[in-house]
């Protein structure tokens, strides 16, 4: 038996044992879908782009059309992405009752459109976009439209102002019933499944030690290394896609 097989096994016993699982994941979950993470080497997001200059709250503000020139490109990039096997995986182990729920930091509808429904997104969504003015709030497609009709490429509302995407933006904070929401499922985890994440963003970083300090225990599934590795009770480090496929082949699913 391979290495991973072997951890794949110990990771699915710890799953069935668990009364409560709970996944985290970050960007890395979505690459074999296509889309970059943040900061790798040659590919990352803001590997040519400083977050702080066309990513920042401050940014929408004083200069709408710079900000949806990066963020119309981006919206571009996500529309069409299509879930992979690793968030397939999830919605699984969740209609197979063994997953209460996906904390995700990524905005990219992924786990939605894999069918996970009890879905956390702590950092938002690109799903919809919003007029910070009047509260009005427009659907993607609808958003995309008012892009294109616009000669500067600044979707508006029905009042004029400019649409801000309802993800987190550099300079805002999380969204507090998200992150209440996030922390009371780690608190009441067995067992959280760490995928895809460096585990160094706070505060979302901070969730797993919320689990370990109330007795739970973490899995990691990641490339690279974490703050959490020498605590993690199971750590995989390859091809997620794969491993997740063995975890659910280890339990019969």
């Amino acid at each position: 038996m391979s290495a991973t097989a072997a951890a794949a096994g110990q990771l699915a016993d710890l799953i069935r044992e668990a009364d409560s699982v709970v996944a985290l994941t970050g960007a890395g979950i979505s690459v074999p879908s296509g889309i970059p993470d943040f900061r790798s080497p040659r590919t990352g997001l803001w590997e040519n782009v400083n977050p702080m200059e066309v990513a920042h709250i401050d940014v929408f503000r004083r200069d709408p059309e710079r900000f949806w020139l990066f963020y119309g490109e981006r919206f571009q990039s996500l529309e069409h992405k299509q879930p992979n096997g690793a968030h397939e995986a999830l919605a699984e182990l969740e209609r197979a009752g063994l997953l209460d729920a996906v904390i995700t930091q990524n905005i990219d509808r992924l786990h939605a459109r894999a069918g996970t429904r009890e879905l956390v997104e702590v950092h938002g969504t690109i799903a919809h976009s919003s007029c910070l003015v009047c509260g009005c709030r427009y659907p993607l497609a609808d958003v995309r439209e008012r892009q294109a009709a616009q000669e500067d490429r600044v979707p508006r509302c029905e009042c004029g102002h400019p649409l801000k995407p309802d993800v987190v933006l550099f300079g805002e904070y999380l969204p507090q019933a998200a992150m209440e929401r996030a922390e009371q499922l780690a608190a009441g985890a067995d067992l959280m499944l760490c995928i895809g994440s460096s585990l160094e963003v706070y505060p979302v970083a901070q969730l797993p030690s919320v689990t370990l300090a109330s007795g739970g225990r973490i899995a990691i599934l990641t490339q690279g290394d974490t703050p959490l590795d020498g605590r993690a009770a199971v750590r995989l480090g390859g091809d997620i896609v794969d491993e997740l496929d063995a975890v659910l082949a280890a339990l019969g699913l």
